[in-house]
């Protein structure tokens, strides 16, 4: 056998050196350490050192070894490629043979080495790597044994579809049952190993599981009492994921799982109990899940509501007891990233809402989202709320008289608990509890001032659950005194309290629309005075609140006094953002809603904003083009910058109507737009073709030129596959229609004689235009050419005179001479084909034109 390597002394001095600086917490030093790593990773064998530390140097410390590893796993992660054969082998090698090392931060660091070189693309290049880990499995050593264990759980946690693939002949055909034998191992991290591992192929149905699945599901049954935390965790978490992938297995025994996992719910490790409440949440979804829970949400209700409550930990990272924390600046790690909806034109111009399918987000629960992202109050808090909407009322006699005694009760925790109980049931338990509401709904006024600040904050949000219900009531009786409490609550001196109150007004906002405006000026004032109380991340929230209240009450906001409160702050934040900062889009849809509200009343504003809009669309374009042209030298942009900027130029368009054309007539938004429509990205598309809408309707002398290049791209993005870029490309096709068959009418006007004579080519489509657009001064006008244009070549209609017939008939009331014009034109018709053929035509149209006709015109 050839010689095995050996490192040089020197060398390996050198590299003990580095391992010990790379402890430093000195910023320096760490620079050096990031320069040295560069240098040494020129040798090829720098990393038959590193795994030499790793498994073989016992003298160093843990710590040490453990971090030689990891900088091995960062070089594999970058250079696996270039490693020369040698060394690669050597790795590996090493790996396998120090599985067992008795130090468990060694044998989990070597583990992840192997899952790392195995993602690699390597489990094919390694094809001993699995056979040997199920070998060592074996080993009467615990730590060969547990060792092994912990890399096959990795590996099956990353590589889970591939190990149920042909490529690597079928390995899971061996690897289940092997697994499944450990099910009864006297050792607790070990049974935790096999069930995780088992566990990575459930949602995936990996056949070789499905062949032994009863088995599988007898040995998870065995361990139900298993006196292991870990243990128990990974059978709740296999029979939650078994109920959604074989739930047929799961209900003959669906009586004693249901009793068990009522039991693990009220776990006193509280990870076990949040896996358990998962099973409810699953099981909500269920279609069975009425008929095996009725019996048991005597039992079950009780638990959740008691898992509501916030624990110890939670209360001190929530700093519970600070009542006072407006002025403590928030730290970015605070603020979640946004996703801006990109603008959707379905049906919202016709004045009814088109917002449907992209209402993913769900706001249940949010009023503690910043905290660990799941937790066992909010698991149990969802799963009341979707078994709220399966029972409905039927969950009431088993809530309400838990519910007395929580939200009266003296500790601030327990009756926070109620707070939450009473909003989670809110949406499925509506009907049934309006009779409670006239009493209710006071009481949570008054917790609105609760001294302590998770009580007031948790009020807010569950008041908004019950928005539309106040709403429907006279407002003097609960909308004007709970307004009265949010707003101040938007002042609150506690910064959880300012985001839910913010968050539960733009609830209130969307539901009252405008019942708000007689306290519009109240509003203005307490939102634009919180524009200088709020840090950071509420102010995002603000700019929702205020863009809500722009939709809500539309064109009552075109007042100088109201313009006056508001548009200083805003324009004040907008110039002092910067061009990079993605504080812009939350500001830039604020303002998009606001311009789209005060309609004229945003013209002193209009063009400042404009401009940088278009500056914000050519910035990201010409950045993706240098990315496109060379990734390697620049960043790819977000175009999400460009997607608020095209949205906030539609606002304006619909806004302020007419008046936009100077603005386009100065820029090279139509170039732009040009280049949007045609971007890789759907969302880009969809906001592009809203805007060319918006500008179609708003100054069509600008799009007119551009129309012959726009309309093929238009077409081609008829694609129901992204269903809202299709929406708003049709719609602006439809838009542009109604444009051009508006200016054929007045042309016809105007020089009838050149015109005329084309009449039988557009006569239908332009009639089939028209009818859809409701009486306004564009019809009116593009009408009289048309009938300009009939008087002087009255044959050019006779083949589509039904046509004219229907586009007439959608008029409601035309002017007193159009109507004269319509008049002649239809009489004269009949007259020159005679009674008995127009009474012959006249069979073929539908009732209501048939009707409308004979009333209006007497034909």
């Amino acid at each position: 056998s050839r010689m095995e390597w050996q490192p040089d002394e020197q060398g390996l001095q050198q590299v003990l050196q580095l391992l010990k600086d790379s402890q430093s917490p000195n910023t320096v030093t760490q620079r050096a350490v990031q320069q040295k790593l560069e240098q040494l990773n020129q040798f090829p064998d720098f990393n038959n050192y590193l795994i030499f530390v790793l498994t073989r140097l016992r003298t160093e410390d843990e710590p040490t070894r453990s971090l030689s590893g990891l900088i091995l796993k960062n070089n594999v992660k970058a250079h696996y490629q270039n490693f020369p054969q040698a060394v690669a082998d050597f790795v590996k090698q090493e790996c396998l043979n120090n599985i067992g090392d008795p130090s468990p931060l060694i044998r989990a660091t070597i583990g992840i080495l192997i899952t790392t070189i195995a993602s690699k693309g390597e489990l094919q290049t390694w094809p001993e790597l699995l056979p040997q880990l199920c070998n060592l499995l074996n080993s009467e050593d615990y730590n060969t044994c547990e060792g092994s264990f912990g890399a096959l759980q990795k590996i099956c946690e990353d590589s889970s579809e591939l190990l149920d693939s042909d490529a690597l002949n079928r390995p899971l055909n061996i690897m289940i049952p092997k697994f499944l034998q450990f099910f009864k191992h006297c050792s607790p991290k070990i049974r935790s190993h096999a069930i995780a591992c088992v566990n990575q192929f459930i949602i995936g149905r990996a056949q070789a599981l499905m062949d032994n699945i009863d088995t599988f599901i007898e040995s998870l049954f065995a361990l139900a009492a298993d006196e292991d935390s870990e243990v128990r965790k990974n059978v709740c978490r296999a029979l939650v994921m078994l109920l959604e992938v074989r739930i047929d297995r799961l209900i003959p025994h669906m009586h004693s799982i249901i009793q068990y996992m009522l039991q693990r719910t009220q776990d006193p490790d509280e990870n076990v109990a949040l896996e358990a409440c998962e099973f409810w949440l699953t099981l909500a979804e269920q279609p069975i899940c009425k008929e095996m829970l009725s019996g048991h949400l005597v039992q079950l209700t009780p638990i959740l509501v008691n898992g509501m409550k916030y624990s110890e930990i939670d209360i001190i990272l929530l700093k519970g007891d600070v009542e006072e924390d407006e002025a403590v600046p928030d730290s970015d790690q605070d603020i979640k990233p946004r996703f801006h909806k990109s603008r959707t034109v379905t049906l919202q111009h016709e004045g009814g809402e088109g917002e449907d399918e992209e209402d993913i987000e769900d706001d249940d629960d949010d009023d503690d989202d910043t905290l660990s992202d799941w937790n066992l109050r909010k698991c149990s808090a969802a799963a009341l709320d979707v078994l709220a909407n399966v029972f409905r009322d039927e969950l009431l006699p088993h809530l309400l008289p838990l519910l007395k005694g929580l939200l009266f009760h003296p500790d601030w925790v327990i009756k926070e608990s109620g707070i939450l109980v009473l909003g989670a049931i809110a949406e499925g338990c509506m009907q049934g509890m309006v009779p409670y509401l006239p009493e209710l709904i006071p009481h949570l006024i008054q917790c609105l001032c609760d001294k302590k600040a998770l009580v007031r904050s948790i009020a807010c949000w569950t008041l908004s659950r019950y928005a539309h219900w106040v709403v429907s009531q006279p407002p003097d009786s609960y909308l004007k005194p709970l307004m009265t409490e949010l707003l101040k609550r938007i002042l609150d001196g506690n910064k959880r309290v300012q985001e839910a109150a913010c968050s539960a007004f733009a609830t209130l906002e969307e539901e009252a629309c405008t019942e708000l405006v007689p306290y519009l000026s109240f509003i203005l004032d307490t939102l634009v005075f919180a524009f200088g109380k709020y840090q950071h991340k509420n102010l995002l929230i603000l700019y929702d609140a205020i863009g809500t209240l722009a939709d809500s009450v539309g064109h009552h906001l075109n007042q100088p006094e109201y313009i006056q409160k508001l548009m200083p702050p805003l324009i004040a934040k907008w110039n002092e953002l910067k061009d990079e900062d993605k504080d812009l889009f939350p500001l830039l849809e604020c303002l998009s809603s606001v311009a789209t509200a005060l309609q004229s009343g945003f013209l002193p504003y209009c063009e400042p904003v404009y401009q940088r809009c278009v500056t914000l669309v050519q910035k990201t374009l010409a950045q993706a083009m240098m990315y496109n042209q060379h990734p390697d030298q620049y960043e790819a942009p977000d175009k999400d910058f460009m997607i608020v900027a095209l949205d906030l130029l539609s606002g304006l368009a619909e806004g302020l109507g007419g008046h936009v054309e100077q603005l386009v007539a100065r820029s090279n938004i139509m170039t732009l737009l040009f280049q949007c429509m045609q971007d890789t990205m759907p969302e880009v598309r969809q906001s592009s073709f809203a805007l060319l809408g918006d500008l179609t309707k708003a100054c069509f002398l600008h799009v007119k030129p551009c129309i012959a290049e726009f309309m093929p791209i238009l077409g081609l993005n008829l694609n129901p596959e992204f269903i809202s870029v299709c929406n708003n490309a049709t719609w602006a096709i439809g838009e542009i229609s109604m444009q051009m068959a508006i200016t054929i009418g007045r042309l016809g006007y105007v020089c009838p004689q050149e015109v005329a004579p084309q009449l039988q080519h557009f006569i239908r489509p332009w009639c089939t235009s028209l009818r859809n657009i409701r009486d306004n001064e564009e019809k009116d006008s593009a009408f009289r050419g048309i009938c300009v244009m009939i008087g002087v070549n009255p044959a050019g209609v006779v083949q589509d005179f039904i046509f004219f017939c229907d586009a007439v008939a959608s008029w409601v009331n035309p002017k007193n001479d159009l109507r004269d014009m319509f008049y002649k034109i239809l009489h004269g018709f009949k007259d020159q084909v005679g009674e008995e053929n127009w009474q012959q035509f006249s069979e073929q149209f539908p009732p209501l034109l048939k009707e409308r006709l004979s009333a209006c015109y007497g034909v």
